[in-house]
């Protein structure tokens, strides 16, 4: 399993239209609107990473208002605790 956040920027003022095609997406997991020098932070899930790429060229930087994007693929991570609990 790969995974990645992929940082997007997008056409002002277009982020909900673009997190709405992104939620079509079956394999983004998260999506967050963002303030600052991105628009919007997206998790993705592949097989993968040949999966990840296809996914991100051919579905997700063809929507429509998208400038730019950049793939971050998560090496490693832990899962972190609600410590409010």
């Amino acid at each position: 399993m790969t995974s990645a956040f992929l940082l997007i920027n997008c056409e002002f003022p277009f982020a909900g239209e673009v997190i709405s095609e992104l939620g079509k997406v079956p394999e983004i997991i998260d999506i967050y609107k963002l303030h600052g020098m991105y628009d919007i932070i997206a998790k993705v899930k592949s097989d993968t990473e040949d999966d990840l790429n296809e996914i991100v060229k051919v579905r997700i930087r063809k929507i429509d208002k998208i400038k730019s994007t950049l793939t971050m693929i998560i090496v490693e991570g832990n899962k972190t605790k609600d410590k409010a609990k």
